[in-house]
């Protein structure tokens, strides 16, 4: 399977069979930047509905949207997404958020959406075994990056993606992804110009590599 960062928590995973996952499409006027052109899918999970995660505009194709809590399977993909909250305060100040897990090539993704409440063991429980996790950790909006830290150390899963963080052209008041990765030894921590194959013999269970796309 392909894992491209499109921007802020917006991913493009593509199974070996060609099946086109667009994760938390956003609008450029809320972020700072706009969505790459020409970008198709078959499937786009919303995590909330706030326009910087659900803007359906800025991918092409008639894509099947997912943005409720449940268990789906689409040309052979399986995808559960489970409910949490967008704050800690059991979502009273900006309503809830969906996690949303994807099995692609037998392997597991896990897409944290903005989530904002605590790390727990009860959630972490609920996402189960995770290969690749995609995370935000710039704070404010969503959990920070000594919050999403220990969501890494109870899932342990063998990749990190950083996500929702401050780039160049980000003008959202949001922490760059520097605080979070100076809670890593400098040795996990792996830089990439764009996309990233990975195949299920990749995971091995023995360490945490952080995978940072350049943008």
């Amino acid at each position: 399977m392909n894992i491209q960062w499109l921007g802020h928590s917006a991913f493009r995973l593509v199974e070996s069979t060609g099946t086109t996952i667009i994760t938390d499409p956003y609008k450029g006027e809320m972020v700072g930047y706009d969505m790459p052109k020409g970008i198709n899918a078959d499937i786009v999970t919303c995590s909330h509905e706030h326009e910087d995660h659900n803007y359906l505009a800025a991918v092409d194709g008639n894509p099947t949207v997912l943005n409720q809590e449940g268990a789906f399977e689409i040309n052979g993909v399986h995808i559960t997404s489970m409910e949490s909250y967008h704050d800690h305060h059991n979502g009273s100040r900006r309503g809830g958020n969906l996690i949303f897990k994807f099995r692609m090539d037998g392997v597991d993704i896990c897409h944290l959406g903005d989530i904002g409440e605590a790390c727990s063991i009860d959630i972490c429980s609920q996402i189960g075994s995770v290969d690749i996790l995609l995370i935000p950790v710039g704070g404010n909006y969503t959990i920070d990056a000594q919050t999403a830290k220990e969501f890494v150390d109870l899932l342990m899963p063998d990749v990190v993606i950083p996500m929702h963080y401050r780039t160049r052209d980000c003008e959202m008041d949001i922490d760059k992804v520097d605080s979070f990765l100076k809670l890593f030894e400098e040795e996990q921590i792996i830089y990439a110009n764009s996309a990233i194959d990975f195949d299920r013999t990749d995971f091995d269970g023995e360490d945490t590599k952080i995978i940072v796309f350049n943008r």
